[in-house]
């Protein structure tokens, strides 16, 4: 009896054999196609390629009856998917534009397209874009206007008349060389049109602002780039003596960057400094009433200008900052000409346009306002400079701010 188990003990060997073999089929088969696809895909990153579930299925069920070539038709196909898939990215990307160098903001355009530096020209609203100007103008001036004041600004931008030899004749003033801008602090602009010349001019007009508010909101270094020379100017300046043109040849004679005529001795004046003299050309200081500044100093000059001082007293000391002066040269800044003169009128229209507080008059409230602003204005600066030089491990200087 003991026998009879025998043959049921050794009858299982056959089957575990069996079991045996089909998993080394498997495993060799599983060897065989990852061979095949190795070689027959060899730029496809493996690591991306993904195989169907029926696949993993087939791999863990040893009764799977998916041939060997159905295997390499999926894998085939996950493949080319991934190169189309990675082939139109690689193509989106390189026909996206970017280019660093471009102004901020303007990184996506085409280079060749961008425009970083516009104008004031006026342009017709018909025709051909590029004959709209029959010239362009090399100057810019500005005037900040009521129009109370409007038949001096008349003298000052139509004609003056001048001596030579002792007999007056009529020149004119700013020629079609000079682009004018009336900034309009009272709000009213369609009065000027009784003056010829206005009718060519730019009007601006918000109320109870100063020059230098519109100087800074309106007169970007960008788009006053084409003139040579930038005239920002008060409206109560007498212009009997001055010629636009000649005061240019000057300036250009002088290499002047920041420059203004001489002021009348007898009137207005605020610096003894800045009043005419009869012994010589040129000397130093510039305040803020009547500025030349050439487009170069004008860049410089525009940064200077604080958002929120509108008054801009002070900022006539710290004009020179925005020279560069080389060696012991230093006549590119601080010019008057004694040839070339004007006279202030002293006329206190945009302090009227100040509010009466505690029984005081209007324009007491705005001189306030200037000289509070002076010290803001040197403190800024004195504060700014002194953390330049210790941010460079320099002492600070002292201080030139007057």
């Amino acid at each position: 009896m003991a026998k009879r188990g025998t043959p049921g003990c050794c009858s299982s060997f056959p089957r575990r054999s069996t079991e045996t073999m089909r998993l080394i089929v498997s495993a060799i088969i599983g060897v065989s196609v990852g061979y095949l696809v190795g070689i027959s895909f060899p730029t496809v990153n493996i690591t991306k390629l993904t195989f169907p579930s029926n696949i993993i299925s087939f791999i863990e069920d040893r009764n799977s009856g998916l041939a060997t070539q159905a295997l390499l038709n999926h894998a085939w196909n996950s493949a080319n998917n991934q190169n189309r898939k990675n082939s139109t990215s690689n193509t989106t990307n390189t026909l996206k534009i970017y280019v660093p160098s471009n102004p901020r903001g303007a990184e996506r355009l085409p280079p060749k397209i961008l425009m970083p530096e516009s104008d004031l020209y006026l342009r017709r609203l018909w025709g051909n874009p590029e004959e709209d100007l029959i010239m362009q103008p090399k100057y810019l001036v500005t005037f900040t206007v009521g129009y109370d004041q409007k038949k001096n600004i008349d003298a000052a931008v139509k004609k003056v008349s001048i001596d030579i030899l002792y007999s007056k004749i009529s020149v004119l003033q700013f020629s079609e060389n000079f682009q004018i801008i009336l900034f309009h602090y009272d709000g009213r602009t369609t009065e000027w049109d009784e003056f010829e010349w206005s009718k060519r001019a730019i009007h601006v007009s918000t109320r109870k602002q100063t020059k230098w508010w519109y100087a800074k909101r309106f007169l970007h270094p960008d788009i006053v780039a084409p003139y040579e020379y930038i005239f920002i100017w008060d409206e109560d300046l007498g212009v009997e003596h001055f010629n636009a043109e000649e005061y240019i040849k000057l300036v250009k004679k002088h290499g002047l960057e920041i420059s203004q005529p001489g002021l009348e001795p007898n009137n207005g004046l605020t610096w003894q400094m800045t009043k005419r003299r009869g012994d010589q050309e040129v000397h130093n200081f510039v305040e803020i009433m009547a500025t030349v500044f050439s487009r170069d100093a004008w860049r410089c000059v525009w940064h200077l200008i604080q958002n929120d001082l509108v008054h801009g007293w002070g900022l006539d000391f710290a004009l020179r900052k925005c020279v560069d002066v080389s060696g012991s040269l230093f006549i590119a800044v601080d010019s008057y000409s004694n040839a070339q003169w004007i006279a202030h009128q002293v006329v206190p229209s945009l302090g009227n346009q100040g509010e009466a507080e505690n029984g005081k008059a209007p324009w007491v409230g705005v001189r306030e306002r200037c000289r509070k602003e002076w010290q803001i204005f040197q403190t800024r600066l004195s504060e700014a400079e002194k953390r330049y030089y210790l941010s460079k491990g320099i002492t600070p200087p002292n201080s030139t701010i007057v």
